[in-house]
C-alpha cells in the first residue's frame, strides 16, 4: 500500500522560507539605523546613503520573492 505525501510544505520548502526570511531581516538590518550623535544636526550623507536608500530594498524585495518562490513550490514526492 502506497502512503501518499499529504504535506502541504516539503523540507525543501521550509528551507526556501528560511532563506527568504533571512534574506528580509538582512534588508531590514540593512535599512536601520542613521542616528546622529547630536540630535541638532541632521546628516543626509547617513540616512541617503546608497546601502538605506538602494541595497536594503532590494533585498527586501527579492527576500519576498524567494517567500513566494518556497510557498508555491511543489514538494517533491516519494
Amino acid at each position: 500500500m502506497e502512503k501518499k505525501n499529504t504535506a502541504l510544505f516539503g523540507k525543501e520548502n521550509f528551507l526556501w522560507m528560511a532563506i527568504g526570511g533571512l534574506v528580509i531581516i538582512t534588508g531590514i538590518l540593512l535599512m536601520s539605523g542613521g542616528k546622529s550623535t547630536d540630535p541638532n544636526i541632521f546628516s543626509d550623507q547617513e540616512v541617503y546613503s546608497v546601502r538605506r536608500i538602494t541595497i536594503a530594498p532590494l533585498l527586501i524585495i527579492a527576500g519576498f520573492i524567494i517567500e513566494v518562490y518556497a510557498i508555491m513550490r511543489k514538494p517533491k514526492t516519494t
